[in-house]
């Protein structure tokens, strides 16, 4: 178990997070147009997972129009914008922004991803969410970087992320 805070106070999370070099766990997860969708999905393309415990939140937000902005700039690579919302929210919340550069994917069906990417939020009064993420796989899965983020209301290593590409 990993502990993160929220707001300063300490949050247990369940799972381990994928590390570097390591082959990424498979997922389904649910998108825009409500079907499943795997890592088998993306085959071929570079992938940066932006795991956000809710699209409706001022952090998880940002990070979704940072990684769109620059989503633009990558070669053969998707952003995956990954949170338990229920895609119709999430698709809501892109159309509103004008965010056409990321995929929205939910776990709203099959919370296992949680516990397969070390996210799973057990307690506190997020309890059922994911925690803050980013995790950066290459075109065969291979988790380039992976970052955990210590503090849920503070925004992800943008540099580094973006970085482990090149």
């Amino acid at each position: 178990m990993t502990t993160v805070t929220l707001g300063g106070q300490a949050i247990h999370i369940n799972g381990h997070l994928p590390q570097p070099t390591q082959t990424a766990p498979d997922f389904s997860l649910v998108a825009q147009d409500l079907t499943d969708k795997t890592l088998a999905d993306y085959a071929g393309k570079r992938k940066i997972l932006n795991i956000v415990p809710s699209i409706d939140t001022p952090t998880c937000a940002q990070s979704t129009r940072k990684f769109n902005e620059q989503a633009s700039k990558l070669e053969n690579t998707v952003i995956l914008v990954i949170s338990a919302d229920l895609p119709f929210a999430m698709t809501r919340f892109c159309a509103a922004e004008g965010l056409k550069n990321v995929e929205i994917l939910s776990t709203f069906r099959n919370h296992s991803f949680h516990l397969a990417y070390g996210v799973d939020i057990s307690d506190g009064i997020l309890r059922g969410l994911t925690a803050r993420a980013v995790v950066v796989l290459d075109e065969q899965n291979k988790v380039l970087h992976a970052q955990l983020v210590p503090e849920i209301k503070d925004e992800p290593d943008y540099l580094s992320a973006l970085a482990s590409l090149h």
